[in-house]
C-alpha cells in the first residue's frame, strides 16, 4: 500500500482532491499507478467534504503511455479499463490537467475524466499502432465521440500526435493555458459544480459514409494494411455502430489478441533496442566536449543536410567549401529548405530567419578555428578525405572534435591526415541527413572516450539515433547491406529478374527492393566503390558483373532514366527492359549457370540469411556491441520492416534446424571465400533490463 501511495499522492485543497501521479520518468500506467488511481477515486467518492478532483502528473509530463514491460506478463488488477470505469462511475467530476505528453493510456485516462485542461505545448495522441496493438482502454470509442470518425481514424490509425491547440479545436480539451496549470485546473473543477460530463454518453458526430470510407482507405494504405492499423480503423468505426459497452468489449478483446502477436513483440523489441542502442558502454562513459559551433566541410546534398540538422538543433553552423559556385548552391539548398517549411505552415517566418541567421558560409578555412566540431562531408575517396583532414589539422583549434562522414572508408586511415587521431571519429549520416534518424558513430583505434561521447551527444541533440560502431569496412549498416545486395545479385545469375527480387522483398515489407534502391541512389556509387576495392578481391570469389556492365552502358539509375529499370523522365514508375535481361542472361551463361525461376519465399529467405550471417560476423568482430544495435541500424537506416523487428529478431523466430540449413545453402551460393558466422551468440536472447 505504501508504494501505491508514493506513486499516486492525494491532497485535499478545499473541496478539491488533488491526485498527483509521481512515477518517473514518464508516469506510465503501471500496476502501482492504476491501483493508486482507483484508491484515490474511491477516496473522492466516499468523502462528503470533497466535491471534485484534479488529476495531474508530477515532473515533466502527465502520463506518456503504458509500461510496456508489463506486456506479455500475467495481468494484474486493476486493469486500465477498470480505472476508467472507476472514474466514470464516480458521482463527482474529475478534471485531467495535462502537460508534457498525454499519450496512449494517458490520453485514455484523460478522456474518461469529465473535463480536460492542458498547458500550451502539450502533446496528445494514441500511438498504439506503432507498437502493433490498438488502444485497449476505450480510446477508439471515446475519441471519435469528440473528434468524429474521420479524425478518429486518422489519429488512431496513424498513431498521430497533435498539439494542445489542435486538441482544443477538436473539443478534446476544454481549455489551454500558458501557466499555473494546477491552479487553473482546480478552478475548472470548482466551476463544474458537481456536474458529470462523460464522453461515453455522447453520440459520434454524423459524417458522410463515403468520406469515412476514403479516410479509412488512405490510412490503411499508409499503414501498409498492417493488422493493428486495420483493426484500429474498424474499432473507430464501431463507435458509431455499436453501443458503447459493446464497442469497449470488442476493443479490449482486439487489444489482448494483438498484444500477443509476433508483430507486436517485434515492435516492442525494436522499441527497447532503440532505447538501449543510444547508450555508450560503461567504459566509454565520459563528459562530452563543448558543442556550440559546428563546421561542415562540403556544401553538397549531404553537407547541406547536416547543416540543416544542426541549425534545427540550435547549433551555430559554418558551411565551408573551396569552390564559390558549390558554396552558393549549398547556401541556396539551406535557404530553400526553410522557405518550403514556411510555405507549408510548418515553421514561422521569424523562426526560419532566426535559424538561418546562425549559418555562415565561407571559402576561408581559417574559420575552422571557431568550431568545436568539424564534420567533413566531401567525396567518398580516401585520398581526398586525407587531404581534407590535413587542412583541417592546420586550422582547427586544439581540442576540437574532428569527424568524417564516410560510408565505407577506414576512419583510422583518414585520421592519419592529422596529428591528433584521438580527436577523430566517424559520423555516418544517412541521406537526407536532416530527415533520416540513424547516425552511426564510428570508433577509431585511438578515438578518445570524450570524443565518442561528443558524437553521441550530437546525435541526440540532432534528434537522431546514434549507434556506436567499430571501424571495419561498411561499419554495421553498409557491411550488412553489401552482403544482402550481393546475395540478391547472385539470385539474378541463378534465374531471378530484378523485378522478381524487388517484388518479393517489398512483399516482405521493405520500402523498396535492392535494385529499385540502387537505381534511386545511382548505380555509379556502388560501381565506384567496387573499382576502388577491385585489387583486394580474390579472383576465385564469386562476382556478378551485371552492375558494372550497366554502368559502362551509361545506365546509372533513375537520374539517367535507365538502370536496372527504365524510367520516364526520372519518374518513380519503373518498367523492365529486355536489354537488362540480356546482360543478366549473359552473366549466367559465362558462369555456366542454368537459370531457374526463384519463388518469392526462396528470395526472401536467401536475402535474410545473408543479413543474419553477416550480423553474426559483425557481433563476433565487435563491430556491433549488441545484437539489438544491428536491428536498430537496419530498421532505421535501410528500410527493414519495423514490424519484423530486424534481421536478428527475425532469425530468433526461425526454427534453428531450418536456419542452419539455410546457412549451408548460403555458403553454397557464395562459394569460395564464404565465412559462416557463429549464430549462437546472435540468437541468444538477453535477459530483460
Amino acid at each position: 500500500m505504501s508504494s501505491i501511495r508514493s506513486v499516486v499522492r492525494q491532497e485535499a485543497i478545499g473541496p478539491v482532491l488533488l491526485i498527483t501521479i509521481d512515477h518517473p520518468p514518464i508516469n506510465a500506467t503501471s500496476h502501482t499507478v492504476r491501483a493508486g488511481l482507483v484508491s484515490a477515486v474511491d477516496e473522492l467518492s466516499r468523502r462528503p467534504d470533497l466535491a471534485a478532483a484534479v488529476l495531474i502528473g508530477a515532473g515533466s509530463t502527465f502520463i506518456a503511455g503504458a509500461d510496456i514491460r508489463e506486456f506479455g506478463q500475467p495481468a494484474l488488477e486493476p486493469s486500465l479499463p477498470a480505472v476508467m470505469a472507476a472514474i466514470e462511475a464516480c458521482p463527482k467530476p474529475v478534471v485531467a490537467a495535462l502537460h508534457g505528453s498525454a499519450l496512449g493510456g494517458g490520453l485514455e485516462v484523460a478522456l474518461a475524466c469529465d473535463a480536460r485542461i492542458a498547458l500550451k505545448g502539450t502533446s496528445l495522441g494514441l500511438p498504439e499502432v506503432t507498437l502493433g496493438v490498438v488502444p485497449g482502454a476505450g480510446g477508439t470509442q471515446r475519441l471519435p465521440r469528440r473528434v468524429g470518425l474521420v479524425r478518429g481514424i486518422e489519429m488512431v490509425g496513424r498513431g498521430e500526435r497533435i498539439s494542445a491547440n489542435e486538441a482544443l479545436k477538436l473539443r478534446l480539451l476544454d481549455a489551454v493555458v500558458e501557466s499555473e496549470l494546477q491552479t487553473q485546473a482546480i478552478a475548472l473543477a470548482t466551476r463544474l459544480d458537481g456536474r458529470k460530463c462523460r464522453i461515453r454518453d455522447e453520440a459520434v458526430p454524423p459524417t458522410d459514409e463515403q468520406v469515412v470510407d476514403q479516410a479509412a482507405q488512405a490510412v490503411a494504405k499508409a499503414g501498409k494494411r498492417r493488422p493493428a492499423v486495420l483493426a484500429a480503423i474498424e474499432l473507430v468505426r464501431d463507435a458509431a455502430r455499436l453501443p458503447f459497452d459493446e464497442g469497449l468489449a470488442k476493443e479490449r478483446a482486439c487489444f489482448l489478441k494483438l498484444r500477443d502477436s509476433t508483430e507486436a513483440a517485434a515492435l516492442r523489441y525494436q522499441f527497447f533496442a532503440e532505447r538501449e542502442a543510444t547508450r555508450l558502454p560503461r567504459e566509454l562513459n565520459a563528459q562530452p566536449r563543448l558543442l556550440k559551433t559546428v563546421a561542415v566541410i562540403g556544401a553538397g546534398t549531404m553537407g547541406s543536410g547536416i547543416a540543416i540538422a544542426a541549425l534545427d538543433a540550435g547549433i551555430t553552423v559554418i558551411l565551408l567549401e573551396q569552390d564559390p559556385e558549390a558554396l552558393q548552391r549549398g547556401r541556396e539548398r539551406v535557404a530553400d529548405h526553410y522557405r518550403q517549411r514556411v510555405a507549408a505552415g510548418k515553421l514561422e517566418a521569424t523562426q526560419a530567419s532566426a535559424t538561418e541567421a546562425r549559418l555562415s558560409t565561407s571559402l576561408d578555412w581559417a574559420l575552422l578555428a571557431q568550431a568545436d566540431l568539424v564534420i567533413e562531408a566531401v567525396f567518398e575517396d580516401l585520398a581526398v578525405k586525407q587531404e581534407v583532414f590535413r587542412r583541417i589539422d592546420t586550422h582547427a583549434r586544439p581540442g576540437a572534435v574532428l569527424a568524417t562522414n564516410t560510408s565505407y572508408l577506414d576512419v583510422d586511415a583518414i585520421a592519419q591526415g592529422t596529428n591528433r587521431p584521438q580527436d577523430v571519429l566517424g559520423l555516418h549520416f544517412f541521406s537526407p541527413a536532416n530527415v533520416m534518424k540513424l547516425l552511426e558513430v564510428v570508433r577509431g583505434a585511438q578515438t578518445a572516450p570524450d570524443v565518442l561521447a561528443t558524437g553521441n551527444a550530437l546525435g541526440k541533440a540532432l534528434r537522431k539515433m546514434p549507434v556506436l560502431c567499430g571501424n571495419r569496412f561498411g561499419f554495421i549498416g553498409n557491411r550488412i547491406y553489401n552482403a544482402y545486395r550481393m546475395q540478391c545479385e547472385f539470385m539474378l545469375e541463378d534465374g531471378a529478374w530484378p523485378e522478381d527480387v524487388d517484388r518479393a522483398l517489398e512483399g516482405f515489407g521493405f520500402a523498396m527492393g535492392p535494385f529499385a534502391v540502387a537505381d534511386l541512389s545511382g548505380l555509379d556509387i556502388a560501381w565506384r566503390m567496387r573499382r576502388a576495392r577491385a585489387a583486394m578481391r580474390d579472383p576465385r570469389e564469386r562476382y556478378v558483373p551485371v552492375l558494372d556492365r550497366l554502368c559502362e552502358q551509361g545506365r546509372l539509375g533513375r537520374k539517367a532514366d535507365r538502370g536496372y529499370y527504365l524510367y520516364d523522365n526520372g519518374k518513380q514508375v519503373r518498367t523492365t527492359d529486355a536489354d537488362v535481361r540480356a546482360v543478366i542472361e549473359q552473366a549466367s551463361a559465362e558462369r555456366g549457370i542454368t537459370r531457374r525461376a526463384l519463388a518469392a519465399d526462396e528470395i526472401v529467405r536467401r536475402a535474410l540469411a545473408a543479413m543474419v550471417n553477416e550480423a553474426a560476423l559483425l557481433l563476433a568482430e565487435g563491430v556491433a556491441q549488441r545484437a539489438g544495435d544491428i536491428d536498430v541500424v537496419l530498421v532505421q537506416g535501410y528500410g527493414f520492416p519495423r514490424w519484423e523487428g530486424g534481421p536478428v529478431f527475425w532469425a530468433r523466430q526461425q526454427n534453428r534446424a531450418s536456419l542452419d540449413a539455410e546457412m549451408l545453402r548460403l555458403g553454397d551460393a557464395v562459394g569460395f571465400g564464404f565465412v559462416g558466422g557463429d549464430l549462437s551468440r546472435l540468437l541468444e536472447v538477453p535477459a530483460p533490463a
